[in-house]
């Protein structure tokens, strides 16, 4: 089973979090084994297996339990580090030399696209899906 940890936190000025991955959909399509995601009411839902409001125990116990998991700059993959579970971390404007872990797989497409100050507020950071990796190279790790 793999985990998908899928959406940063939803801003307050209602714009997309510039941290969110936008191929979802074109990886589940390329996933051939139990899916589940992981998130919060309201998120919008990709697979059937949804679980919603998770305790910090219940994501652990799920962690745990999963052969891997792929998410985005989120507070997912510091609990999964803190698991000692390794993961797929899809990055786009944060910068994982500053808040990732290196024993994950990191896929950064350029250093170009990282946002100038990494300590601003992310409302101040559009979407830009042209940031991210493609699903099949997310994909090809996976199959690794």
């Amino acid at each position: 089973m793999i985990i998908i940890a899928p959406f940063a936190k939803e801003l307050r000025n209602g714009k997309e979090n510039p941290k969110n991955y936008p191929f979802w959909e074109e990886l589940i399509s390329l996933i051939k084994e139990p899916i589940v995601q992981v998130g919060i009411e309201g998120e919008k839902q990709l697979v059937p297996d949804f679980r919603k409001n998770l305790s910090i125990l219940e994501l652990r116990q799920l962690i745990q339990e999963c052969r891997t998991w792929v998410g985005i700059d989120s507070f997912f993959q510091h609990l999964a580090w803190d698991e000692n579970k390794k993961g797929i971390v899809l990055w786009g404007p944060s910068d994982p030399n500053i808040f990732g872990h290196p024993e994950n797989i990191n896929l950064l497409k350029d250093r170009k696209y990282l946002v100038p100050n990494q300590f601003l507020w992310w409302e101040a950071t559009e979407h830009q899906a042209e940031r991210f990796v493609t699903p099949i190279e997310v994909f090809n790790y996976l199959t690794d």
